[in-house]
């Protein structure tokens, strides 16, 4: 998901979703023991793919990201832990009452972007570390008319 958002950054989440399954192809599954392996020839595949966002920075963050998350893992760590240690576990619950009330970024997005730029992380703005939160469900910020408003709440 981190590489999704880290994607999506200054384009539309459909552009991104259309090449959801590009990603996984060309980024072995999201592996991060593989992808963090990944060399310039690997790099210059993925520049080729028109299944992905050809986007050099974005290609190259996301296989440093990957090494980042696979040496967290082999300390005994897990980015999963990492990233709810922000939340103490359990999703924030937000209650909105339109959709332009959501912020963009939180003071809690600005503190989970500076601790993951400080570990090496790139494309971890606030903004895309909001956009991740809610992805992912640390953040519920489905507005009160929504259906999916009143799940785990």
């Amino acid at each position: 998901m981190l590489t999704l958002e880290g994607a999506q950054a200054g384009l539309s989440w459909e552009t991104v979703l259309k090449k959801r399954e590009g990603y996984r192809k060309g980024f072995a599954g999201f592996d991060p023991a593989i992808v963090a392996e990944f060399t310039a020839a690997d790099v210059e595949r993925l520049m080729q793919d028109a299944g992905i966002i050809r986007n050099r920075g974005k290609i190259l963050s996301t296989i440093n990201n990957a090494g980042l998350i696979r040496d967290l893992q082999a300390n005994g760590g897990s980015f999963c832990d990492l990233v709810w240690s922000f939340v103490d576990g359990k999703p924030i619950l937000n209650s909105w009452k339109d959709l332009s009330d959501l912020p963009a970024q939180t003071d809690l997005s600005v503190k989970m972007s500076r601790d993951l730029l400080k570990r090496g992380f790139r494309f971890v703005g606030p903004t895309i570390c909001y956009s991740f939160m809610q992805a992912v469900g640390l953040v519920n910020d489905h507005t009160e008319n929504c259906f999916r408003y009143k799940v785990n709440r």
